[in-house]
């Protein structure tokens, strides 16, 4: 059963972003770069989080989450017509803040290195 839930949380982690792509005319996602990084399912299938990296300032998150909320119950019948599913999931939306912190890791460790290396000379 965990192998088809996950191989079902992968066919609508594709098919949401093919819909952020060309199907969803809310301008609050227009023009923004949002992926899906993750879906995970319930195991009774009748829910699913939806995590999404949005790109830009907080303001402009908020606003990107509100149009996806906004959409999902469109997103939600598209995935049903798509997938061929009886029951579509109850989709909630969650930012993913994991590559902001990479990259903050990333900024850390060059701060450090430079550092290291003004005390070796």
């Amino acid at each position: 059963m965990a192998q088809r839930t996950q191989r079902l949380a992968e066919l609508i982690k594709r098919e949401i972003g093919d819909l952020l792509l060309k199907g969803i005319k809310d301008s609050r996602l227009q023009n923004k770069l949002i992926s899906v990084t993750y879906v995970e399912l319930s195991n009774d299938l009748q829910h699913a989080k939806i995590f999404v990296s949005i790109y830009g300032n907080d303001d402009e998150q908020q606003k990107a989450i509100e149009g996806l909320v906004s959409a999902s119950g469109f997103i939600r019948g598209e995935i049903g017509k798509r997938i061929r599913m009886r029951f579509s999931p109850q989709l909630h939306f969650q930012l993913d803040n994991s590559l902001k912190k990479g990259m903050d890791v990333i900024e850390l460790m060059n701060k450090i290195k430079e550092q290291e290396q003004k005390q070796e000379e």
